[in-house]
């Protein structure tokens, strides 16, 4: 009987899954590092009194450090809002189109802005968290209790702590995605999500034996959520191919061969980018509204949870333009055009050259309003059933997409590492002989 093939995963691939490992575990141990001068279980009580709004998302997101009020409580999102800046600053400015351009040398300080720009957001909402924290108290306790360090105020101490601690997770983000698997920033959303679902399976767990639900309707519930999981599943493997041909010159009959090929476009070419960058967007005017005591604020910032209609239709808003912002950036249908026609490739039916870019422009156009339907819905509308049923956790479609993309990502890059080392062990060894050419 033959011996079955055996699953070996190569030794770099293990290193660098053991380091993403490890650098996640660096990072949760971190969530639970308390900020110097403040009371722990007070603002944790005030957190959990707010976890249906704007702090239940920017909780999620940062894995539980905010309502800790963690040395991390700034999560990584400080970082993601400069990236998006200078994103767009690289579509409106030539400066920075001209950087983009230049490659790695342009990449790298392209990164260095991103880092100045987070450090300075880092400032802006750690001193807008420190302010309305020094003000502010739970059922009449003090949320600090140590306003002064010797001669430095609380307000200083905190802005430094917080943003040494979103400065130290972007470097950490940083080596996952250059010493790791997937992406950094990603899987630190996700380790931060991960992290918060155990805790809400036992609390639905103890409502079920309660009484407080319904074992019927929990077990909706969970179907629902299993369902959502397929149809992201199916939405973000989906491809839309177009047929393309290439030309061959051979001898006699078969002096026209076309070998048959195809161009993949993703259904959802954008992946999570869209609702990552709209929430991050949405939480820094969000936050910034939570730590004022104007009347017109505190109206506004009503509207600003993520189940109220204006945060809804702003989210839905900035969803679809990133997911053509984003595509725009990635995808060049001119270049793609221009390469077939170098290499005698065309699509049948479509002349070469411009009509070949505006057939594809058509084609991702298409899939990119379907791809942005597709998010605003998986984002929004779990989230209202959440909250019309009452779960005592938050679990949004958002964290729901972001956690399935990012597995499906990452999956990916590990296939892609593995195949990689397949084909280096088949080349390993062989003797390539040059062949001269007589013309």
């Amino acid at each position: 009987m033959a011996n079955a093939p055996s699953l070996s995963i190569p030794t770099e691939l293990k290193r660098r899954i053991f380091f993403t490992l490890a650098m996640l575990a660096v990072y949760r141990i971190g969530v639970s590092v308390p900020t110097p001068g403040v009371d722990g279980a007070a603002v944790m009580d005030f957190f959990q009194a707010q976890s249906g709004g704007i702090f239940g998302l920017f909780n999620t997101f940062t894995g539980g450090a905010l309502e800790r009020f963690s040395v991390f409580a700034l999560g990584i999102m400080p970082y993601i809002s400069a990236s998006i800046i200078f994103q767009l600053l690289q579509a409106a400015i030539p400066y920075f189109e001209a950087l983009k351009k230049e490659g790695e040398s342009g990449r790298k300080k392209i990164n260095q802005y991103t880092r100045y720009a987070t450090v300075l957001l880092s400032i802006v909402q750690g001193y807008a968290m420190a302010t309305w924290l020094g003000s502010s108290n739970s059922e009449g306790r003090p949320l600090v209790t140590t306003p002064w360090f010797g001669p430095l105020p609380f307000e200083l101490v905190t802005i430094m702590t917080l943003t040494a601690g979103a400065c130290f997770i972007m470097w950490l983000g940083e080596q996952i995605t250059e010493r790791g698997v997937g992406n950094g920033a990603s899987l630190i959303i996700f380790a931060g999500i991960a992290a918060a679902i155990p805790s809400g399976a036992l609390s639905l767990w103890h409502m079920v034996m309660k009484g407080d639900m319904n074992i019927l309707l929990a077990l909706v519930v969970i179907a629902g959520m299993i369902l959502s999981v397929a149809a992201i599943v199916f939405i973000e493997t989906g491809q839309r191919r177009i047929q393309v041909q290439y030309s061959q010159r051979g001898k006699g009959k078969d002096s026209m061969q076309a070998p048959a090929s195809h161009l993949p476009l993703k259904i959802n070419f954008a992946n999570v980018i869209p609702p990552i960058f709209a929430s991050s967007l949405l939480m820094f005017p969000a936050t910034i509204a939570q730590f004022t005591d104007a009347p017109w604020v505190a109206q506004l910032q009503q509207s600003f949870t993520p189940t109220g209609s204006l945060y809804n239709v702003i989210f839905t808003a900035l969803v679809v333009f990133f997911c053509f912002f984003y595509t725009e950036i990635v995808f060049n249908p001119t270049e793609v055009a221009d390469n077939l026609k170098k290499y005698g490739g065309f699509v049948p039916g479509v002349r070469a050259g411009k009509s070949t870019a505006d057939y594809i422009k058509r084609v991702l156009d298409r899939l990119t309003v379907t791809g942005a339907v597709y998010l605003s819905l998986i984002c929004i509308v779990p989230t209202l059933l959440v909250q019309e049923l009452g779960l005592p956790f938050y679990f949004s479609g958002t964290s729901l997409l972001i956690l399935v993309g990012v597995a499906l990502d990452t999956s990916q890059q590990i296939q892609s590492h593995m195949l990689t080392a397949k084909y280096d062990g088949v080349m390993k060894g062989m003797k390539v002989r040059s062949r001269r050419v007589q013309y």
